[in-house]
């Protein structure tokens, strides 16, 4: 590889200007860390492009969970090779979960990676950035870098009992929604998860901040606010609690909507569910990550609750908020899950109803605790593969009943952007439905009263009417 060269830029001769590009795989935190690590890049002075063809720094923001997220990036990565090869000077860099994960095993299997990053990284990003210029511009032409054949490779892998990156911008769109980390790393062990090892323990911002940065946002015409957090719910910051929490953020001048995600069963409590209930800006939606419908799998996972304190938690919801929409997350042929067990899960699922739900097979994270399980508890992919399918089946009639039932309601929706077909524009509901009407897309961050006409299954289209539905809740 040959090295670049910096060059020395007179008072007369201005630097030129540097662009990057930021590619993000994974859940809304994996999202949430793309935009802070733009914010990082444009403080310093790059500017922010759309593809990796105009782009100086091209970042792969990346997600752990599932083996599948990490043969996507891997192949994301060696597509871009091509590009380096017409390029040499390109940088890439892989950041997140996946980087944390594979550390510098990722520089070997991928040479024509420039940076890891894990998710505690994001801060020295510039100074890490400009390291690795040093070094491209300090080797001696025809001598690669620190490894053989190479250029130069860094590795930002350190994980921090306090990072929470208050302080730093995110870079946002200029939509009326915008996701709000108020929680980093998780205090959890499920023994299926990676998250608390490529993310680290529990860190929560201080709330004056969260309260402040939300300010901001409903200054700049953002109006619904979603609080992320790895178990969001468990969220202290000396006296305030998540649910002290939720309300203050709910009684901001300018936010009409408030959401969080993702909560963890045990942390929705009373306490919560009456917030929810009473507070006019959070909205009628609550995701409850079920995972599995069987005790025996339950404890196996170590989340910490029964199938049956699950149902209590629905109940309590339900009767405090009956219009609640549900979302779960389920996970089939956890190793040891008989066909008895899984069948537990289908019968959740039918009793429950859940709204929606994100389905998965179990997938081995190495260095967590089920990977020790016995090799012969781990279940054939062939019947992992069909319990998916016939979940998925169950999952989705479920949602095909459920909002069939809904169609001729007219609710209140937030329009968000402009839909896939031309002349229409997309929208939620407070219960996070989805609608597409006819409209134009300026109307963005507007919020009208649509009636659900028909329903593909997951998603509503809908005609905006004149209707009193938001003299109330928007």
């Amino acid at each position: 590889m040959v090295p670049t060269i910096l060059r020395d830029y007179s008072m007369s001769e201005p630097r030129p200007t540097r662009r990057a590009y930021v590619e993000t795989y994974g859940c809304q935190m994996n999202i949430s860390d793309g935009e802070l690590m733009e914010g990082i890049l444009e403080s310093d002075g790059y500017l922010i492009v759309g593809t990796p063809e105009e782009a100086d720094l091209v970042l792969i923001n990346t997600c752990a969970i599932r083996e599948h997220a990490e043969k996507r990036v891997l192949g994301r990565v060696s597509q871009l090779n091509g590009l380096k090869r017409e390029r040499p000077d390109l940088v890439i860099g892989v950041t997140g979960c996946m980087a944390q994960r594979m550390g510098e095993t990722l520089l070997e299997q991928a040479p024509y990676v420039d940076v890891v990053m894990g998710p505690d990284g994001y801060r020295s990003l510039p100074q890490t950035l400009a390291s690795l210029d040093k070094e491209r511009a300090t080797a001696a032409p025809g001598r690669p870098g620190r490894r053989s054949g190479r250029g130069p490779q860094l590795a930002v892998l350190d994980l921090s009992l306090g990072e929470n990156y208050q302080g730093l911008e995110q870079r946002r769109g200029d939509g009326p929604t915008a996701w709000l980390p108020i929680q980093r790393g998780c205090d959890h062990r499920c023994t299926f998860c990676i998250v608390p090892y490529v993310r680290g323990p529990e860190k929560n911002r201080a709330a004056p901040e969260i309260f402040q940065e939300i300010r901001g946002l409903a200054d700049t015409g953002v109006s619904e606010v979603t609080l992320l957090g790895q178990t969001v719910n468990s969220y202290e910051w000396g006296e305030w609690d998540f649910p002290r929490l939720l309300r203050g953020v709910a009684r901001i001048d300018g936010i009409r909507r408030v959401r969080f995600t993702s909560p963890h069963p045990n942390d929705v409590t009373p306490e919560l569910v009456e917030v929810m209930a009473v507070e006019a800006a959070v909205c009628e939606q609550l995701h409850l990550p079920a995972q599995s419908g069987n005790n025996r799998t339950l404890k196996r996972m170590l989340r910490r609750y029964t199938v049956e304190k699950l149902l209590d938690k629905v109940e309590l919801v339900r009767a405090a908020i009956p219009d609640v929409a549900l979302s779960t997350d389920i996970i089939v042929a956890f190793p040891g899950e008989t066909d008895e067990e899984y069948q537990d899960t289908l019968d959740l699922m039918r009793e429950v109803r859940f709204d929606e739900a994100f389905t998965y097979k179990y997938s081995l994270r190495d260095g967590t605790p089920a990977t020790r399980l016995p090799d012969e508890d781990f279940i054939d992919p062939e019947v992992a593969q069909g319990r998916l399918a016939t979940l998925i089946d169950v999952s989705r009639a479920i949602q095909s009943e459920i909002n069939a039932g809904e169609v001729g309601r007219v609710e209140p929706v937030l329009i968000e952007r402009s839909g896939r077909n031309e002349g229409q524009i997309l929208g939620r509901t407070r219960r996070n439905k989805v609608v597409v009407f006819d409209g134009e897309p300026s109307r963005s961050g507007e919020y009208t009263s649509v009636e659900l006409q028909t329903t593909t299954g997951a998603t509503f289209v809908g005609r905006e009417v004149e209707e009193p539905a938001l003299a109330g809740r928007t």
